[in-house]
């Protein structure tokens, strides 16, 4: 490898000094930012690397601050990284084959060639660069295009000079030089995620139906002002079956990424400063992973944390003053507008009367050993024509009807620029002006600590402006449903006056302001785990805004319950330091256990004759599975005997009990933590889950008191590792979701959970004490040293401390320095 690489020795390594002259040195960046793909710009940075593999970027300017981010991602990530970019590029189906489906890192298009319809049109139609264009704070800002700018060079600059040993690419054709535009694809794609790529199935889908003769009376709207009545009965599904279908396509909990996060005020810490621990679920494979770095430039920003992959900015983390992290927001990101379409012409629909034709969007892709496909896409004012939002709720396109998707994050490229502004914040004060300057972020809660003692949650979530009164007058009988159920509006297009406007502090048209996101400052503690606003302080509850934000006064997931109920005791307790973090990630505490499983044991020790019929008629004993649920100890820690019973058997009973059948005490908006509360033990279905989850194991040969981690684990270089942590449906904080597969152990390889984990206080020197954990490691390359060192410290569940200050990176025992350059 062409690197300037040599260890630095403690005695020489006392100060900074020679590094930052070494940067004052660098060449000066060019102002310009362009498509080309860069080249010859003399480029470089300083990458400073400590114990595992986590580099600290030192730079003059954010164009060479952004080249060392993508030199250094590109070391640990080349392979994952160029499949994002050929995912955005629109090119999955020439490389890859048509049907195969891609990682879901991008967005949930099932098929690749339904994800190079769907990109490739975005490119195509100029969508990215029109954005890159749009000055700020509508469009991003010039420090924002100097990182993209530079990362795109610093990758290539990493391609030129290395050859690739990881074997997911190694030799591969797919792996090429990128350009702004790209990197800037890259971030419109994570933009849309919640949007428009959750629906790009059905936007690729959509074509009009076969001509049909006119119909003898024109679909009418309704005249302004009046409730919006049914356009075309024979196009919407039914609205029933519709407000469940959306519920569960909008509800977080399904999700593959969600999160935990706290902020602890000065008034309940040992020294006055404010303490913030992050816990992000997040895939442990593919695109959307994390990777750490420190981002310097001297006087201008000195920020550390985690990165999705391909963005050049640091997305949550901590500086000398302020910690914040993100949590999976319950917003709907979109709207759906039903279309009166024109009885001559069903790809023009009516808006007060006059027919508005579609913009037809004709995509071809290529495809590996067949011809080119060629589809066409349709787009409105609104967004583009959708057939439907998953399976279970289909928008068929009609002579009299369709639907289009509108996702204000189409327009928007500034949730990097959210980023970096929240990395130059001072205080959680500052994170809120941060937020409500840059009005970036797509679809994520944010909760933050400052050292002075102050705390922050805050819904800053772009997202359309529909109010209830809006819903209220302008929903179709299809949205009357879907909006009380899921937040997902369905509005009434053929009418102006149905149009969302615009707040007067909001950045872009038909967008809530940031003065409407629901906000709570300096509390004794702000907590969120992807349940709405409500509850981010139990006492100090938040109510009073727009349903599309989230609900409010419904019962909570136990994961709410359960972190609502320790972060409370820990406020109540006070004195907390960074210790009492590191204690609640891995207290694994099992909120369901605590409510059930006494209950469920002394259900199963009352079975006649220790008998419980499963579900295929025979008769089980189940007796040995009663002391192991009375003597289980309530947590997931990869010991505990009973976890992996309790689990096994609590997925098929709630997944076959509704809760009004499963809790003696219903759920109270008066007490939502304590509520739904005391297993009914005459559940129908609960000696049948015990039945079928002792069969279960009983048949993969595992014992019912086995400890959870011989039977939940990841493989990393041929050694079994233990992972401890536990599922949604058990409500831990330490979350961990494996598919199981009994054949090969259990919950074998982690899909997702817990990731970049960060744990941050102050002790009112000049550096932060974090203590930070990347589950899955910095790099994807099993060739890697840092393919695995994390993923044991996890297993044994223990931190790596953070360097911050110069003298912490310089005296590290690993140290390692590279200046990373273009070549001339």
């Amino acid at each position: 490898m062409h690197l300037s690489t040599r260890p630095i020795l403690r005695r020489v390594a006392v100060t900074g000094a020679a590094l930052l002259a070494a940067t004052a040195a660098m060449p000066q960046a060019s102002a310009a930012t362009g498509d080309r793909i860069p080249a010859g710009g003399g480029l470089s940075a300083v990458i400073r690397y400590t114990e595992n593999g986590i580099p600290h970027i030192l730079a003059r300017d954010y164009a060479q601050l952004g080249f060392g981010t993508g030199w250094a991602q590109a070391a640990d990530q080349v392979c994952v990284l160029a499949d994002g970019f050929v995912t955005v590029a629109g090119e999955r189906s020439r490389w890859f084959g048509p049907d195969a489906a891609p990682d879901g890192s991008l967005s949930s298009a099932t098929r690749n060639l339904s994800s190079d319809l769907y990109f490739k049109g975005v490119r195509e139609s100029g969508t990215v660069e029109k954005l890159l264009a749009t000055p700020a704070p509508a469009g991003p800002t010039k420090d924002l295009k100097e990182l993209m700018r530079g990362w795109a060079a610093g990758y290539n600059a990493w391609l030129a000079q290395n050859r690739i040993d990881d074997p997911a690419c190694k030799g591969a054709g797919w792996v090429r030089p990128v350009s702004t535009t790209d990197v800037a694809a890259r971030g419109f794609a994570v933009s849309v995620l919640g949007g428009q790529g959750r629906g790009i199935d059905g936007i690729t889908a959509a074509q009009p139906p076969a001509a049909q003769p006119p119909a003898a009376q024109p679909p009418t709207a309704a005249a302004p002002g009046s409730p919006a009545t049914a356009l075309d009965p024979a196009s919407a599904p039914d609205p029933a079956t519709a407000a469940e279908a959306a519920r569960e396509f909008f509800d977080t909990s399904r999700y593959d990424m969600g999160s935990n996060a706290v902020a602890f005020a000065g008034s309940t810490t040992a020294n006055g400063s404010g303490l913030l621990l992050g816990n992000p679920h997040y895939p442990w494979q593919g695109g959307r992973r994390f990777w750490q770095s420190q981002q310097t430039i001297p006087g201008k920003l000195n920020v550390s944390g985690g990165s999705l992959l391909g963005t050049a900015v640091v997305n949550i983390g901590f500086n000398e003053k302020v910690a914040w992290s993100h949590t999976v927001a319950t917003g709907t990101p979109v709207s759906l507008h039903q279309l009166t379409l024109d009885p001559a012409d069903p790809t023009a629909y009516l808006v007060d009367g006059k027919p508005e034709r579609m913009t037809r969007r004709t995509v071809t892709v290529p495809v590996s050993g067949g011809d080119p496909v060629t589809r066409t896409q349709w787009w409105t004012r609104f967004g583009p024509v959708v057939s439907n939002l998953g399976a279970g709720l289909p928008l068929p396109w009609t002579a009299g009807t369709a639907y289009a998707l509108n996702d204000p994050n189409a327009a928007n490229l500034r949730g990097s620029d959210s980023a970096l502004a929240m990395g130059r914040a001072r205080s959680v004060a500052g994170i809120q002006e941060a937020l409500a300057r840059t009005q970036g972020l797509p679809w994520v809660n944010t909760v933050a600590a400052d050292s002075a003692g102050g705390t922050l949650f805050t819904q800053s979530q772009v997202l359309p402006r529909i109010t209830d009164e809006l819903a209220a007058r302008c929903s179709t009988p299809l949205g009357r449903a879907t909006y009380p159920a899921s937040g997902l509006a369905v509005l009434d297009g053929s009418r102006t006056d149905c149009a969302l406007g615009s707040d007067p502090d909001a950045v872009q048209p038909g967008v809530f302001g940031p003065g409407k996101a629901p906000t709570l400052r300096d509390a004794p503690y702000a907590e969120n785990s992807n349940d709405s606003a409500w509850l981010a302080h139990a006492d100090r509850p938040l109510t009073g805004y727009e349903r599309v934000w989230g609900n409010v006064a419904t019962p909570r997931s136990l994961r709410t319950r359960g972190a609502v109920e320790d972060v409370a005791a820990m406020a109540a307790k006070g004195r907390l330091t960074v210790a009492d973090l590191e204690k609640q990630q891995f207290a694994n505490r099992v909120p369901a256990g605590d409510l059930a499983a006494a209950d469920a044991a002394k259900a199963c020790a009352a079975l006649p004759g220790g008998t419980a019929t499963g579900s295929d008629g025979s008769a089980v004993d189940v007796s040995a599975a009663c002391p192991v649920l009375a003597g289980w100890d309530r947590t997931a820690d990869s010991a505990s005997r009973g976890a992996l019973l309790f689990d096994r058997f609590w997925r098929r009973l709630t997944a076959s009990t509704a809760a009004k059948d499963l809790w003696l005490v219903p759920f109270s908006a008066a007490d939502p933590v304590r509520t739904p509360r005391t297993l009914n033990q005459a559940a129908p279905g609960l000696g049948r889950a015990l039945a079928d989850a002792v069969t279960e194991l009983r048949a993969a040969g595992i014992a019912l008191d086995a400890p959870l981690g011989e039977h939940q684990f990841v493989v990393r270089g041929g050694q079994k590792l233990p992972v401890g942590g536990g599922t949604e449906a058990l409500g831990v904080w330490n979350k961990i979701e494996a598919p199981w597969n009994a054949a090969a152990g259990g919950y074998a390889e982690v899909a997702h959970g817990s990731s970049h984990i960060q744990a941050v206080g102050w002790d009112r020197g000049h550096c932060p004490v974090a203590r930070t954990l990347l589950t899955y490691g910095q790099s994807s390359n099993p060739g890697s040293p840092y393919f695995a060192d994390q993923t044991r410290l996890f297993s044994r569940e223990r931190w790596v401390t953070a360097r911050f200050c110069e003298r912490d990176i310089l005296t590290s025992p690993q140290l390692k320095v590279v200046w990373a350059r273009e070549r001339r």
